[in-house]
């Protein structure tokens, strides 16, 4: 029953949260992106330290949170 529970539940999640990851510590300048909100832009500049980026968009730069750029739709608009 464990088995089962971890093959169709726990895996697929811990697998969806290491590619989320890497996502996220390969963005670069320059990316389009999509946030989690649904704005969309491209990234203008990255701060490690902070874990943030500034996001320019049609309405100006913002700030944001890295963990607040949506991978799902990010891949989609760069397809």
């Amino acid at each position: 029953m464990f088995l089962v529970i971890y093959l169709f539940l726990i895996r697929p999640q811990i697998s969806k949260a290491k590619k989320e990851k890497k996502f996220i510590a390969d963005l670069k300048t320059g990316d389009r992106v999509v946030m989690k909100s649904g704005m969309y832009g491209r990234i203008n500049h990255i701060n490690l330290k902070e874990g943030t980026c500034i996001i320019e968009t049609t309405a100006g730069k913002l700030k944001f949170n890295k963990t607040m750029i949506s991978m799902d739709a990010s891949n989609e608009l760069n397809k």
